[in-house]
């Protein structure tokens, strides 16, 4: 049965041509019975081959065959010839027109020529037997019902249609903002992982690195000195291993179930640890906090560790030797300040503009990422008297 349903639904207009030859057939059948009463069967014969060709084509051309049948059904009134069983074509084109998607002049006329046929044929032709005003009316508006609840019907159908399409539309729109917001998501998810990453990597080995040349360097001379920069380059390749493990265990599911204990993300609070590991990695550091110290949201804690933590490996990379830097935290009724100075060379200018143009300087741009995402401010660049200054204004409540 769906085969034959499908099958149907796939050619329109061969079904509508069978039923245009049955109705055909019936006409010619009741020409053929009733000429000698009606007269002239050449005509009704012609009607009828016109009226079945509606139908055939009522899907295919439905505004044309509309028109077609407007004239048809003059014809009818001007020669006389009395409704038959053909002019059933005009219920199905007054439906089709109704149900169409087309121009809307259309639908119009389907009404108006559909509600003004039965009062047309019932002053052509007036009943027998009915001499009452009254019972002519009656039988007038019950003649025209069957033409007004077919454009109803197929108004309904073409409505109920357009509302399914629009329904279908949204859904498909829904579904594509639904992949965008998605990959903006994984796209500012990856950003976030490789700025994570980055301060880690940056941060520690620059600290091992320095840490492994000072101890090669004493190693003959002062063993217990080599000894103290060894335990401090295990110490932080054990965090720094323990932060890339919690960053990448977000990458798969269960993953810091695996890898360890969980090591949570970073805070104000532990700026002052940072600052004595870069003081035991020999850059003399001077470390201050204004203001009364409180809790702050995660996002603006994070953000403020992140930024110390790279103007401090910036400061070691670019600043030279015997360089001196200084950490401010200044704690305002509406944000948190951070100033970080040093007095060294500091870094190139093509480090700090654009990203530079040999793709470095990744960090600077990591920090107006951070301190955008919470709706901060940030200045960077080189001091009045030499080395370099990053002054930053993370607000409590974002930006909206």
């Amino acid at each position: 049965m769906q085969r034959l349903y499908a099958f149907l639904r796939r050619h329109p207009t061969g079904v509508d041509t069978f039923w245009a030859v049955v109705l055909l057939g019936f006409s010619l059948l009741w020409v053929g019975t009733t000429s000698p009463a009606v007269g002239n069967p050449l005509a009704y014969g012609v009607v009828a081959v016109l009226l079945s060709l509606v139908v055939a084509l009522r899907r295919r051309a439905p505004e044309k065959m509309l028109l077609l049948t407007v004239a048809l059904g003059l014809v009818q009134l001007a020669l006389g010839l009395e409704p038959f069983v053909a002019d059933f074509a005009m219920l199905v084109i007054v439906f089709t027109v109704a149900a169409h998607d087309g121009a809307r002049w259309a639908s119009r006329l389907a009404l108006v020529g559909g509600l003004s046929a039965a009062t047309l044929s019932a002053l052509r032709w007036p009943m027998d037997g009915i001499e009452s005003a009254a019972a002519t009316v009656f039988f007038t508006v019950i003649m025209t019902v069957p033409f007004a609840l077919a454009w109803v019907l197929g108004d309904s159908l073409r409505t109920r249609r357009a509302y399914f399409a629009q329904l279908e539309e949204r859904a498909s729109r829904l579904e594509q903002e639904r992949e965008a917001q998605a990959k903006v998501a994984v796209a500012a998810e990856r950003a976030r992982i490789a700025r994570e990453l980055h301060d880690v990597v940056a941060h520690n080995v620059s600290v091992m690195v320095v840490q492994a040349d000072g101890a090669a360097y004493v190693m003959d001379s002062s063993p217990e000195t080599a000894k103290q920069a060894l335990e401090t380059i295990s110490t932080t390749g054990r965090q720094a291993l323990a932060e890339m493990r919690r960053l990448l265990g977000i990458l798969r599911t269960g993953e810091h179930q695996e890898a360890g204990e969980y090591v949570p993300q970073p805070d104000v609070q532990q700026i002052e640890d940072l600052v004595e590991q870069v003081r035991s990695a020999g850059l003399t550091v001077d470390f201050a906090i204004e203001g009364s110290p409180r809790p702050l949201p995660s996002g603006v804690e994070l953000t403020a560790y992140r930024i110390v933590q790279e103007a401090l490996t910036n400061t070691r990379k670019h600043g030279g030797p015997d360089v001196g830097a200084s950490v401010r935290l200044v704690y305002f009724d509406d944000g948190l300040g951070l100033l970080v100075e040093d007095d060294g060379r500091g870094a190139p200018q093509e480090m700090y503009e654009d990203g530079g143009a040999d793709g470095r300087g990744h960090g600077l741009i990591g920090m107006r990422e951070r301190v955008g995402m919470v709706g901060g401010t940030l200045d960077a660049g080189p001091r009045p008297g030499g080395g370099f200054r990053i002054s930053a204004l993370l607000p409590l409540k974002p930006a909206h």
